[in-house]
């Protein structure tokens, strides 16, 4: 039974942030007193429609976009359905393309963009090729060229993966594709989901060169149910949301007004962020460095280098990672094994599994995420408990022996799964 006295510590920041203060202040008259519907003309619904566009204004201007190029989502998922959907079952690009339209995706995506893309080639709507990444977790941008086909429509790799951290080359991609478009008769568009990036990278759409970006409120210290997609001026959609003309007549539905104000000066804030950027690098480097000399047989999973500042995978051998997160949790930290929409399945990591890990390996991963609101105390004591669980669990299992000894791919018997 979990000890609520227990002092509690957050480090699964890349699963959800807490709304900032700050933002819930600028969200509230939204509730209560510029409550109107954002399409209405009297003037209720203008006030709630001031509110949406100042927002669109905000995030236009920190991706260095136009506003009429922001559609509103109610989150990430949405932006990438939409983004692939879009893109992939658009009538325009088929009928000038004349074949089939084939896209290109990263192995490592978010499941939304995978599923997408599995769902649209099931249905014959498009022919899909799975990009493969290194063990660190980077795609290679010759191996790219080298899939692209004269039918080819779009490309998708995130900005930052969400389990491991790893930053991939967007703007290496984005000039590649620049370089190939002037060449080609049919345009290969270039999405990125850049829903773990916003906090801490540069995410300017024209310096990056992509045409679809997506990122979500609640990764950013804003509302849950809120997101965003950069679609560029020209860029064939299909719409994904039937129904009134809301969103440039791409995505119907009423707006959600709090929300959208939230997201707005969520990425507002997010600008002047640089000193807690490195602080939040600071401790992660420390954090690293502490979990790898103090605990045997631990690795850090994705690139060292090529890693957002807040993001920590390790895998434990001889130990579940669904243990060491239950273990955790009765310590008041909390952290995860990977994606949060995937939290509950007992099916490996296709993360994991993408960067050369076997079923054991990915089984024995925990990932740690920090914030804004991280402190150094707070990761001094995750090292100090942290090895004192790793070594319990390990003395409970007995799989060490077995787990550093195993053939890759193959469990042993009592490896909880």
């Amino acid at each position: 039974m979990r000890d609520e006295t227990i002092r509690k510590t957050y480090l699964d920041y890349a699963a959800t942030t807490p709304l900032d203060p700050e933002i819930f202040e600028a969200m509230k008259p939204y509730f209560s007193e510029k409550y109107g519907n954002a399409s209405s003309v009297h003037q209720f619904g203008q006030e709630a429609q001031q509110g949406v566009i100042k927002a669109r204004h905000q995030v236009a201007d920190f991706l260095g976009c136009e506003a009429e190029e922001i559609i509103f989502t109610s989150g990430a998922t949405e932006g990438n359905n939409t983004a692939i959907k879009g893109i992939g079952g658009s009538k325009k690009i088929a009928q000038e393309l004349g074949d089939k339209p084939h896209i290109i995706i990263s192995k490592i995506e978010h499941e939304c963009i995978l599923s997408s893309s599995e769902r649209l080639e099931h249905e014959g709507v498009v022919e899909v090729t799975f990009l493969p990444v290194s063990r660190d977790g980077l795609v290679d941008l010759e191996e790219l060229r080298a899939k692209i086909k004269p039918n080819t429509v779009l490309i998708s790799v995130m900005c930052v993966n969400n389990e491991i951290g790893t930053i991939q080359p967007i703007e290496e991609i984005g000039r590649l594709l620049k370089e190939i478009n002037k060449d080609r008769k049919n345009r290969i568009y270039f999405h990125t989901d850049a829903a773990q990036a916003i906090n801490y990278l540069d995410c300017d759409v024209q310096k990056l060169g992509v045409d679809l970006m997506t990122l979500s409120a609640h990764k950013i210290y804003g509302p849950k149910g809120v997101g965003a997609l950069f679609v560029r001026k020209g860029t064939p959609m299909a719409r994904f949301m039937d129904g009134g003309e809301q969103e440039f007549k791409l995505r119907a539905g009423t707006h959600n007004s709090p929300g959208i104000v939230g997201l707005g000066a969520a990425i507002e804030k997010s600008k002047n962020q640089k000193a807690k950027i490195k602080e939040t690098e600071r401790l992660r480097d420390k954090f690293i460095e502490g979990v790898l000399s103090s605990i045997s047989h631990a690795f850090l999973n994705g690139s060292r280098e090529q890693r957002v500042a807040n993001n920590a995978n390790f895998r434990f051998e001889g130990v579940e990672g669904e243990s060491i997160v239950v273990a955790l949790d009765l310590e008041g930290i909390g952290v995860s094994t990977g994606s949060a929409c995937a939290a509950r399945s007992l099916s490996p990591s296709h993360v994991l599994l993408a960067l050369g890990l076997n079923h054991l390996e990915t089984h024995s991963s925990v990932r740690f995420s920090l914030g804004r609101y991280t402190t150094e105390k707070e990761i001094d004591r995750v090292l100090e408990v942290l090895p004192r669980v790793i070594e319990k669990l390990r003395n409970i299992s007995g799989n060490l022996e077995s787990s550093v000894s195993a053939e890759r791919g193959q469990l042993p018997k009592d490896f909880g799964c």
